[in-house]
Order: structure tokens, then sequence, then C-alpha cells
């Protein structure tokens, strides 16, 4: 197929939709401005759904968008309307952000001209591609999970203009957190066009997140408002931090909605072909949005290839994470971890080595997939979530599940010739709670919202440690501290993969809002000035520690039989009192307190884990001539397991020669 969108020669540019139901298409050309439609020019038919013309003395910078006529059926599929300018699916730059309005849902012949609601493309030179270098993030770091906008809108150090933007991040402030927290890659939240649903201007509110997209490859002005080049620059500055940039990517759905929403782009050039829809002509839900992006189809395809291939040349981003990415596996509507794009995607030579992560689910049928995506793809783990949280909230019988997620989910992820782990390990994320409400709010509080608290889940394994909410409780507050430092540590203990969302390492808060998308305000916008620094600089120690032992970071299953080359086990499972838990031990439902023992070329490190609310003794097995030591102080001197280890605690404790301990222990010598 020839290539789509506008493209820029030095005698004028070619412009190319794809269409292969429209009877007719058309480019419009607008003024300077984008305000003014200054020409309306046919594109001619060139086969295979092609429609493409060349207009000589046009440049760069050149404002259009396109339009197309044919039946208007609504209820078969069909949409074509020429008073509905369409952006072009391929556009890289847009002039203005998307804004809902009413207008740009009426139906043919009720309605006006939507030019002017709408933003224009601009035709664009592309810089020189970036040189492709092997992705800086390497399975087993630290995801860092970024909602752009929010993460900077309230940080003292970053001037005012460029608060909220792509640009902030690569400030030396933010560099500086980055690097403390030893992050492998910053995830960003999709940082491409969207627009509002329709029902959120009524409220006052906006979408927050970016989960609605429209145009795939365009960045929103208001996140980027220096488009590709502001991109490109802080993935660069990021990169000499020797962290990696990974784009948070919507191919799911598209912010046209159902058959109620706007026609904006694909709708009004095919939607029959770009989205899935039934034999009787409505469309398809199978992301809960009114809408579902047809990934099977051939030109669905190249246009997500193109996209990706588009932010890997010219930005340099270390890989893509997939929202609800059984989408891009179904065919005919069923999930094939084998479907013809995700196999593109994994044998491209460009995308091949990238970072790759799956959202495993979706609702639709057989919507659920972890662990069935194929190598190499991570895959965002919700049962390491769920029963991390479930064992601190104190159900029973739940150390087995424990040590199962501390060992990176072979349960999940150990298929036939596979060794290592593809799981990513989080807490909490960008939907659901925060960590830090995790431990404070048993309920959801969504009221913020506008739908009278019914948004969101219900189910939240989450615990207030006796008082809802905010509280001037000191043993309260305490609680929670030690607790939020418990999730943490776990976290970072684990097998594979860990992903943190941004704020949850000093004690973010969404007041107990646990769908908080239409909320762009203080409800998620990082408060810098108010941080809990003690909990922040407890995750900068366990990040360290993390990077300091190789056997925590590696992402081999761990099995409890020696590695190749050695002769001692890869983990050992222990109780309180140093023996090896046996069956009883694991079917215990009393049992809330576990040793993980690892070993490695260089060291061992036992976490140690008290979920229990009574302190306890603890021992570890001693081997002459080594002595245990924390690997990580504590700043009352209380770290060790010379006396009862505190519950709710996770200490680690590290082994070292005897003679080197002592030297820890009395540098000075004396």
């Amino acid at each position: 197929m020839s290539q789509l969108g506008a493209t820029v020669t030095r005698g004028g540019i070619r412009f190319a939709a794809w269409s292969s139901a429209a009877s007719r298409l058309w480019v419009s050309i607008f003024d300077e401005q984008g305000e003014g439609e200054i020409d309306r020019l046919e594109l001619q038919p060139e086969g295979e759904g092609v429609h493409a013309l060349f207009v000589a003395g046009l440049a760069a910078g050149t404002r259009y968008g396109f339009r197309a006529d044919g039946d208007y059926t609504p209820e078969n599929g069909l949409w074509f309307d020429p008073d509905k300018l369409l952006v072009d699916p391929y556009a890289v730059e847009i002039d203005r952000s998307y804004v809902y309005d009413v207008r740009l849902a009426a139906r043919r012949g009720e309605g006006t001209d939507t030019a002017p609601l709408l933003p224009k493309a601009i035709t664009a030179t592309l810089p020189r591609p970036v040189p492709v270098l092997p992705p800086l993030f390497q399975p087993g770091g630290l995801i860092y999970e970024v909602p752009v906008r929010a993460f900077t809108m309230l940080h003292p150090d970053i001037p005012k203009h460029q608060r909220g933007t792509v640009a902030a991040l690569a400030h030396p402030a933010i560099v500086e957190h980055l690097k403390k927290l030893g992050v492998g890659a910053v995830e960003l939240m999709p940082v491409t066009a969207s627009i509002d649903e329709r029902h959120l201007p009524p409220l006052g509110l906006r979408n927050a997140w970016g989960y609605n997209p429209v145009t795939f490859m365009a960045l929103d002005p208001r996140l980027a408002p220096g488009g590709l080049a502001e991109l490109r620059q802080t993935v660069a500055t990021l990169r000499e931090a020797g962290i990696g940039v990974i784009l948070d990517l919507v191919f799911n759905h598209t912010g046209e909605s159902d058959r109620l929403g706007p026609t904006l782009s694909l709708r009004g050039l095919d939607s029959r072909a770009y989205y899935r829809h039934r034999p009787d002509g409505s469309l398809i839900n199978d992301t809960g949005t009114g809408n579902t992006v047809a990934c099977d189809h051939p030109v669905v395809r190249e246009m997500v290839l193109d996209t990706l291939r588009h932010f890997v040349r010219h930005a340099g981003v270390d890989g893509f994470r997939f929202d609800l990415a059984p989408i891009l596996g179904r065919v005919d509507g069923a999930f094939d971890a084998a479907a013809p794009l995700l196999m593109a995607i994994r044998d491209d030579l460009l995308l091949g080595d990238r970072v790759l992560i799956a959202e495993p689910w979706d609702i639709g049928p057989d919507g659920y997939q972890l662990g069935n995506f194929p190598p190499p793809f991570l895959e965002w783990n919700d049962r390491y979530r769920d029963d991390i949280r479930r064992f601190w909230r104190g159900h029973s019988g739940m150390v087995g599940a424990l040590a199962t997620r501390l060992a990176g989910s072979s349960d999940v992820f150990a298929k036939p010739g596979q060794q290592t782990s593809r799981s990513v390990n989080f807490i909490a994320a960008h939907d659901g709670m925060t960590l830090a409400d995790i431990v404070a709010y048993e309920h959801k509080h969504n009221e913020a919202n506008g739908e009278q608290n019914r948004d969101g889940h219900d189910d939240n394994l989450s615990w207030n440690n006796g008082v809802e909410g905010e509280t001037g409780d000191r043993a309260i507050v305490m609680a929670r501290f030690d607790d939020r430092c418990a999730l943490l540590a776990t976290l970072f203990a684990s097998r594979g993969t860990i992903m943190l969302t941004a704020g949850d390492e000093f004690g973010r808060t969404q007041k107990g809002n646990n769908n908080a998308y239409a909320q762009d305000n203080e409800i998620t916008w990082l408060d810098w000035s108010g941080r809990d620094r003690a909990l922040e600089q407890y995750a900068v120690l366990l990040a360290a520690t993390r990077r300091c032992v190789p056997a925590l970071s590696d992402t081999r299953f761990l099995t409890g039989e020696p590695p190749p080359g050695s002769e001692q086990p890869d983990a050992v499972w222990l109780t309180e009192t140093a023996t090896p838990l046996d069956e009883a031990g694991w079917r215990d439902p009393g049992r809330h307190r576990l040793v993980m023992m690892l070993d490695s070329d260089d060291c061992r490190l036992a976490a140690v884990i008290n979920g229990d609310r009574r302190g306890c003794m603890f021992t570890l097995p001693e081997r002459d001539g080594f002595r245990w030591q924390p690997a990580i102080e504590a700043s009352d001197g209380a770290a060790g397991i010379s006396r009862p280890v505190p519950g709710r605690t996770v200490i680690f404790m590290i082994e070292h020669e005897a003679a080197q301990a002592q030297i820890k222990e009395n540098p000075s010598g004396k």
C-alpha cells in the first residue's frame, strides 16, 4: 500500500487517505491560523482503497483535514458526511487540542460544517531519525508510571510555563529524583491527542489520563506544546541519565465512542473497516468505551505498526505499553496469541527489540489473558497486585501465594521453555487506589466524579487501620506508615519487573478516589511540597538494595533448586525459627510470617516478612565465618533481628564475611 497521510516533498505535498467504502474523498486546505478553509480538492482513487492527490506549491506547515462522502446509514456502520471534517489518522501534528462539542455528533443534514470545531493536521517534514540504540530498560528493572500533566503541575522547582508538559520531565530536579529511585524507565501515560468523554464537560470535568485517543501519532498540544521535538529532546535527556522512555499507547478504541459519539476521524473515513461491528451493523464494545478498533484488519494493522515505528524512529523511545492489549490479539473477535499484529510487532526489524508491555485484559469474551501473550511481551500482573494486598490486609492462608508472587509468578508465566518471568509486578497503578490510600480507605470515595460514587471498582482489597480517611490519631498514622513501607518492601523484593506509580514512593493520595481519570486538579496533581520524605527515603534505600543485590532483580523463576553451576538452591523458604516450611506450614491458615533467603554468587540475602500484628523473634541460618547484618539501617537503630521484628514489617538482612561485617560495624577500627 502506498504511503498514507501528508508527505512533504520539494515541490508540494501528497495527501493520501484510505477508505474501502467512500464514494468520494477530499482534502480541505486551511489558512495559517487553521480557521478558514481556503481550498477543497478531490482525492483520486489509486486502487486498494487509497485516494490521493499531489498538490504543487504547498509547503510544510500547511493545515489540512479530510472529508468523505458515501452512504449514511449508521445502523449499518456507515457514517459518511462531507460536513464532517476528519482529522488525518496519520497526522503527526495538530494545531490545537480536541474539545468535545455536541455538534460533532450531529446526524447528516442536521448539523453544520464541523471544521471550526476541530483541530487541523499540520504537514511536517520529519526530523532525521535518531540512531536506533538498544533499549536502556531491561526486564527486572523499575518502571515508573508517570501521568505527565499531574506529575509536575505542583513541582516548585519547575518553571510555571513548563509545568504539566513532557519537557518538564527533563528538568534536572525530575532527573535527580528518578535517578535516586533507580528508575530504569519512565512509562508515560498517554501523550497522544485525546478528547473528553461527552459526559464530562457538563460536569465541569475533563479527562486527566488521556485514555480516549483520536489521532495515534499526533501528540496532545496540552502535554507537548513543542510537538515531536519536545518528546524527542526529553527522551534524549533521560537517556543520557540512563533512563529509558516507554509510551503507554491506546489502540483498542478511540474517542469517537458509540453510535451517539462524535465523528472525528476513522468513523467518517470507513467505520466498518476501522471498528469491529456485529453482523447487524452495530458497534462491538469489548473496551467499555463504545467502540473497538479492528486490529485484525490489514489497514489498521499497518497503521499501528507505522505509529510504533514513528515513535522509535523519530523519538528514540525504549518501547510501549499497550492498553487493553487483548484487542490487539483478537482475530474475528477471539484472542489469539499468534495474531498477525502481535507477531508483526515481535518480528519487525525496528520494533522487535523494544520493551513491549501488555495490559492483558479487556471486557470482551475471554478477555482475561494474563500469561498468554507471546514472549517477549511483559504483562501487567493483577494477580500479584491482589495477592500482595490480601496478604498485608490479613487474609488467611496467603503465605503460599505470597511466596509464589515473590518468586516470579511461575504459575502464570512458566510456560514450556520459559525460564524467566514476564511479570510486571505492581501494587498500585493509575487505575485504582494509590498505595497510600490502600491502607487509609476501606471503601472508594469517587463523589467528585459526578456519578454518585457508582463508578470505579468496589472490591479494592484495601483497609483503613481503624478510621476511614484522614486522621490525627498518631497510632493510626504510624500503622499506615508501617503498612506503606511493608508494601513497598514487598514490591522491591519480588522477581520480575517492578512498577511504581509516580508519587507512591512519597505517599500521594487521591482521598480514596479509585477512578480519578476525570480529576485534572489537586486530587491527581502530585503534592511535592507535602510529600512524606521519610517514606521517600525508605523507597530510595529499597531501590539501592535492589540494585546492589543481583538476586533481587534477576528475572529467573525461583525454584528452590540449585541453578546451573551452583550447589546452593536459588531460594529457601523458612519459618521464623529458621526451619524450612513444610507442607503443614504452607497450608497453615494462620501463618503470616515468612523468610525468603536468596543465594547468589556473591552473597546471601534474607527478606524477613512479619505480616502478623505481633512482634516476633526471627532466627536465620548461620555459617562459620559469616554474619548477618541489616541491608537497610533503620533510623532508630532497631533494624536487624537481635530484637523482636515488629509486626507488619519487612526487614532485609544480608550475609557478610565476619571480618567484613566487623569493618562495617566499626569502620574506625576503635
